[in-house]
């Protein structure tokens, strides 16, 4: 059955607190990311002032876009989140585009990348987990021992989640306390034990050395604009607590504050990890980081050859939970689609005595296994990022067009800076995504393609409904 918003409300059961939504923000945002992406960001921009200025620029548009979507998530506080957002104020067409492309790669793959990356960290500890260890099989035929602790990982965390939200809750909140005090232990003995006086003098000592030399004009925006894909990958993910909207107590003020506290955090402690490697590494350190993890090389510093085992033991903490919330998260808007007849019907099932969508969780972990075993998650991700920013933008002028269309809504909180501020973000995500299409075309057309592709799935998915009927 529907609410009157049309959103589904069969049995999800209100669980969540303001510690819980918070730590499923961070813990969905943080992942390994913070750890490896700034080696590549520093061989695009070419100096330590614009790699901070990307960082800069991916933590205030992913604030201003989470207070964006505070309004709708207050207004609308149904599970699905931005599902819920795009069909309120666009139609069920858009609403579908983004759960099948959410299903399709956005959350599936990035679920997949995170658990590799946890698998491939494991291979510290035991080398017998690799990339190069097959257990049957060779090449794209074969099963490696590393994308089988992935799939372990993924199944454990699924079937953790069938168990009920407050399962889910607990480990999240564990693992995205101990994710977050790694990454203030990097800074915080970054700056007594590790400050590099040969690396602040060739980084900071003088305005040449920190820009690079570089002229400020349409040049070195068009530059940093490309260079976002990192920043704001690795900042992504904050929207899947709005998916858990109908799990949350007083979703009307939680929700605001969850999203508020959790990208603000998240994006203060990014931006001190970045000023603590430029700190401790000079740029061109940054930029030939052994296989990109500027964070082990600066622990090696601190701490010599233990630093690959202690940046391995954070690494998995970071990854075990930030795959977690994305597994809770997600299936809550397969959910919502079942309801509205746009997916499985038995995905808007509830367990009756959990009340979990153990269907929804279960098909999640299948396509996400696939992917994992298919090894085509990472090229997938390469251009999910320009998908990503298109539904954010389409989100956020929900903003606007629901406050046109429907004045009479409630709305317990209002978007901070509107209008100025939500449309600030549509003109720079627009401009990368321009930029995007111009200096990598490849990645960003397959990402329009996939989202393209959704709209016969989605005619055909209503004539299926429509003869059933």
């Amino acid at each position: 059955m529907n609410d009157g918003n049309g959103s589904a409300s069969t049995g999800l059961v209100k669980r969540l607190g303001l510690t819980t939504v918070t730590t499923l923000v961070m813990g969905s945002m943080i992942g390994s990311g913070i750890f490896i992406v700034s080696a590549d960001v520093a061989r695009q921009v070419k100096s330590p002032g614009l790699l901070l200025l990307c960082w800069a620029v991916g933590a205030t548009l992913s604030l201003i876009a989470a207070l964006s979507f505070a309004e709708l998530a207050a207004a609308m506080p149904h599970a699905g989140g931005q599902y819920v957002y795009l069909r309120e104020a666009f139609g069920r067409l858009w609403g579908f585009l983004f759960g099948w492309t959410l299903f399709a790669v956005i959350q599936t793959g990035t679920i997949a990348a995170v658990a590799v990356a946890f698998a491939k960290y494991a291979g510290v500890f035991w080398p017998g987990v690799s990339a190069a260890n097959y257990i049957v099989g060779s090449g794209k035929l074969g099963v490696t021992t590393q994308q089988a602790v992935a799939c372990s990982i993924i199944f454990f965390l699924t079937l953790l989640n069938t168990r009920g939200v407050r399962s889910g809750a607990l480990v999240q909140n564990v693992f995205t306390f101990a994710k977050v005090a790694s990454l203030l232990g990097l800074v915080g003995l970054g700056f007594l034990l590790g400050r590099n006086p040969a690396a602040i003098a060739a980084n900071f000592t003088s305005p040449g050395a920190f820009w690079g030399g570089a002229t400020f004009g349409w040049p070195v925006v068009v530059l940093v604009g490309s260079a976002m894909v990192g920043p704001l990958f690795s900042s992504d993910a904050w929207n899947n607590v709005t998916f858990t909207a109908g799990e949350i107590r007083n979703p009307s003020r939680n929700l605001p504050l969850s999203l508020g506290l959790g990208v603000g955090g998240v994006s203060v402690l990014y931006l001190a990890c970045n000023f603590i490697y430029l700190s401790v590494l000079t740029l061109p350190q940054i930029q030939t980081a052994p296989e990109d993890r500027v964070a082990t090389a600066v622990v090696g510093v601190m701490f010599g050859p233990v630093a690959t085992k202690l940046m391995a033991i954070a690494i998995m903490i970071s990854t075990f939970g930030c795959s977690n919330g994305m597994i809770l998260a997600g299936a809550r808007v397969y959910y919502t689609m079942a309801h509205d007849n746009l997916f499985f019907r038995r995905a808007g099932v509830l367990e009756p005595t959990r009340h979990t969508p153990v269907f929804a969780l279960w098909m999640q972990c299948g396509w996400t296994m696939l992917l994992t075993l298919s090894g085509q998650y990472s090229d997938l991700l390469d251009y999910v990022i320009f998908a990503v920013l298109l539904f954010y933008i389409l989100t956020i002028a929900g903003v606007f067009r629901l406050r046109r269309t429907r004045p009479e809504m409630e709305r317990p909180y209002r978007a901070v800076g509107y209008p100025i501020l939500p449309a600030v973000y549509m003109v720079a995500a627009g401009l990368i995504e321009i930029f995007l299409l111009i200096n990598k075309p490849a990645f960003s057309l397959r990402g329009l393609a996939l989202v393209l592709l959704g709209v016969p799935i989605y005619y055909l998915r209503q004539r299926g409904v429509k003869k059933a009927a």
